[in-house]
């Protein structure tokens, strides 16, 4: 039995020797040290034989078994190696090579306008009211009834508001001032607030309009607030976010949800104040509404207009988007054009 164990050596490791894949090495362990391989076969007839000769071949076909193992071990290393270095060299990548080059996303326009405007005001104080106090989609009683706007008031036509077919008296807001009556409802003086956000209204597109753009409300709520605080804070703003260079003006206007009202331009960067197409030949360009809550509006808002006082006002984004950096046609924002956008 211990030639026969030295016979079944001999023979793996010749077959060992012209072993030239890892796979070969596989079938060979199969065939000499499976379960069902020689050296395995041979050890079960160990039972046949005396107890002396059992412990003398048992202990040599185990020596056989660690060494058949041992050079079928050294040999797949080998192999592994080898076709480890080939792979290597045939996949083999030039680091010095220039790389592909990605384009970098930038910030939109209006998203950086809008960053900045709203970091300006909370500067200034204000802080900004939660998503659920400035829905896009809104009803009559906030967007109108709330706010001042008489039943009959033109803005609630069909040719300036989009009604949707939610209900009869829902709407996509016309405007971001819903936001002051949520918050006045559901916050008690102080307040001091901004809400951004996206407004819709019926309108004829031109260089100047869209029916959608984006809005930034602004309440400012508390005891003996006056008309020169509203123009402190929209001073100061028009001076960081424009520089003191630029000339600004204030017009006396109407807002059913503010009395006084007042009209903020600013000079038309386009022309220089000379007039254009862009400021309709006047030489300015509106930038924002504002003035005293109505006190109708603080009223029906469940704030005493007794005790408290308080001024609001709106701003479009693209408007001051326009005059900052002198875009001529709002409409620029909206085509998705590289040429224009790669400018921010």
């Amino acid at each position: 039995m211990k030639v026969k164990l030295e016979e079944i050596y001999n023979s793996a490791v010749k077959e060992l020797e012209n072993v030239k894949s890892i796979e070969n090495i596989e079938e060979l362990k199969l065939k000499y040290l499976s379960r069902k391989g020689e050296l395995n076969s041979i050890k079960k007839g160990l039972k046949d034989l005396s107890d002396e000769d059992k412990r003398i071949v048992g202990a040599y076909a185990n020596e056989i078994s660690q060494k058949l193992e041992n050079a079928v071990s050294q040999k797949y290393d080998v192999l592994y190696a080898e076709e480890l270095n080939s792979k290597l060299k045939s996949e083999k990548i030039d680091i010095t090579l220039t790389g592909k080059s990605l384009p970098k996303g930038k910030i939109h326009p209006l998203t950086s306008t809008t960053k900045e405007i709203v970091s300006i005001l909370q500067s200034l104080g204000f802080s900004l009211v939660a998503d659920s106090d400035s829905p896009e989609i809104e009803t009559e009683y906030y967007n109108f009834d709330m706010l001042n706007v008489p039943k009959d008031h033109p803005a609630r036509d069909m040719q300036d508001t989009f009604y949707t077919n939610l209900a009869s008296n829902v709407v996509l807001r016309s405007q971001t001032s819903g936001a002051q009556i949520h918050v006045m409802e559901n916050q008690k003086p102080p307040i001091r607030v901004i809400a951004p956000g996206r407004v819709y209204r019926n309108e004829n597109i031109n260089a100047r309009k869209n029916n959608f753009f984006h809005q930034i409300e602004g309440l400012y709520v508390d005891k003996d607030i006056t008309l020169a605080d509203l123009k402190g804070v929209l001073n100061e703003f028009i001076r960081i976010y424009f520089g003191s260079a630029r000339p600004t003006r204030y017009r006396s206007s109407f807002f059913p949800f503010t009395e006084p009202s007042v009209e903020i331009d600013v000079q038309c960067a386009m022309c220089g104040g000379k007039g254009c197409r862009t400021c309709s030949n006047t030489g300015w360009l509106e930038v924002l509404g504002a003035g005293m809550v109505d006190v109708n509006v603080l009223k029906g808002a469940g704030i005493d207009p007794e005790i408290y006082s308080g001024f609001a006002f709106g701003m479009g984004v693209e408007r001051l988007a326009m005059l900052k950096y002198a875009i001529d046609d709002i409409r620029l924002f909206y085509n998705n054009d590289r040429r224009f956008l790669e400018q921010f």
